[in-house]
């Protein structure tokens, strides 16, 4: 089995794990800071929804990052070990696999500090433009 492609997919996960740790290590305090959600009328813990509008959107950035890595990145995933599988792992797909994972991890950090839509849409274009590349080469390699 080609494995160069697996140390873009682990990195990629690892980075996913990076996100949850940045994503509580902000939110946590931003929800400690709110009134208990029985004082503000219901009798369950906070969602996600109801936590938009309460605090700070620099810090929902984070979550929202975080669940875009569990979006089109697994697409990313399930290509990456296929083309791994049937011995397509190396070279130009590894080449493409790590711009994708580089491209994500840029996207993530801009989305959590910046967020300005035009260039984290740009980031997230040039990612599916590799994630694009990838799905087709394990077509054309599956059925040739």
């Amino acid at each position: 089995m080609e494995q160069e492609i697996l140390k873009p997919l682990a990195v990629l996960a690892m980075w996913t794990m990076v996100m949850w740790i940045w994503m509580y290590a902000t939110r946590i305090p931003a929800i400690n800071k709110l009134p208990k959600p029985t004082e503000a009328g219901g009798d369950q813990g906070w969602t996600g929804a109801m936590l938009e509008g309460l605090i700070p959107r620099e810090v929902q950035w984070k979550a929202h990052n975080y669940n875009h890595l569990h979006e089109a990145p697994t697409v990313f995933y399930a290509v990456a070990l296929a083309l791994a599988f049937i011995g397509q792992g190396n070279g130009l797909n590894a080449t493409i696999a790590w711009a994708y994972v580089a491209l994500r991890i840029v996207h993530s950090v801009f989305q959590a500090t910046v967020n300005k839509v035009m260039p984290r849409f740009m980031l997230f274009a040039l990612s599916s433009l590799c994630l694009m590349a990838l799905s087709l080469h394990l077509l054309l390699a599956v059925f040739h």
